[in-house]
This record gives structure tokens, sequence and C-alpha cells, in this order.
């Protein structure tokens, strides 16, 4: 990341949207441009984490929800929607991660047509010592105050839930 600048583009592309008549949606305008903005500075700093490990951080979020899972193991189909990507995303993370020892496949052992990946002992050490690093170096250092974090979960929570993202019991 550079050095950082004069002033807010953001703030400036809201005051840009105002003079131009759009003053009914520059707000939003500028609340969504820095959620995205956010995104590209936090995806940042735990890519560079990540990088000594030889992980992105989509790789990374299978491994670490394969460590969760019973046994280690999830059909791949399974992954791709808890992961929320389709599922050639699964395929393509599951190929590099296969190559680096870090998973294996194998077929499911009732049903024919299911794939199962499997964290190996080399994954989850890996997972293990990525995780204790984001811990540390981004999750315990977010920027964020705990009032910031609670309030974020709440409003995206909300966000997410009317999108269609989710559903609540």
């Amino acid at each position: 990341m550079g050095a950082p600048l004069p002033r807010d583009p953001i703030a400036e592309a809201q005051r840009n949207w105002e003079r131009r008549g759009w003053s009914e949606v520059a707000a939003p305008m500028a609340a969504i441009t820095a959620i995205m903005r956010t995104q590209q500075i936090l995806l940042g700093r735990i890519e560079e984490v990540l990088r000594p490990f030889g992980l992105t951080f989509a790789r990374y979020e299978l491994l670490a929800l394969l460590s969760f899972a019973r046994g280690g193991e999830l059909p791949m189909s399974r992954a791709s929607a808890l992961l929320q990507v389709h599922p050639t995303s699964v395929t393509n993370a599951v190929d590099r991660l296969q190559d680096a020892g870090l998973v294996e496949r194998s077929p499911h052992p009732t049903d024919g047509r299911t794939t199962l990946v499997r964290l190996t002992a080399e994954g989850r050490t890996l997972v293990q010592r990525a995780t204790a690093e984001l811990n540390s170096e981004v999750f315990a250092r977010s920027g964020f105050t705990d009032d910031d974090v609670e309030q974020l979960i709440r409003v995206l929570h909300g966000f997410r839930r009317r999108a269609g993202d989710f559903t609540d019991p």
C-alpha cells in the first residue's frame, strides 16, 4: 500500500454525486464504495500473512472449513455451499491444495456421485499455523474498535439476510 492520500477520495466522490444532482444516492454510493475499499485493504493484509504459507485466502478458507468438519472431510458440493462459491472455484482450490499435499479427494462411501475432500495431516498443521498468524496479525489488530465490530456484525448480518444470503430460523 502506498502513502496515504491527502484527502478521502470516497468523500470526494460523494460530493461529486451530490453536485451532479444525485444526492438521494450519494450516501449509499459512498457507503458501498467504502465497503469495497475496506474489503481490498483487509484482503491485502490477509494475503500478506498467508503468502509465506503458500496460500491464498480462498484456499485458506477451504482448509479452515475442513479443519472444523467432523473427520476433516466434506463433500465438495457441501464445501461449495458453505463457502458460498461456485463449485468450479472449490474444484480449482482443491486441485491446488491437493498438488501441495494439503487435501486429498476420495469417493463417497455410499454415494457414487459425490466426491469427498479430506484434510491431510500436513494440511491440518498448515491451517493451524496460518490461523495462529491470522489471529495475531490481522484479527487481533483489525483496526476496528470493539463497538465497531459489534455494529458491523449487526449491520452486515441484516444486509446479508435481506439480500437472501441466508434465512434465520
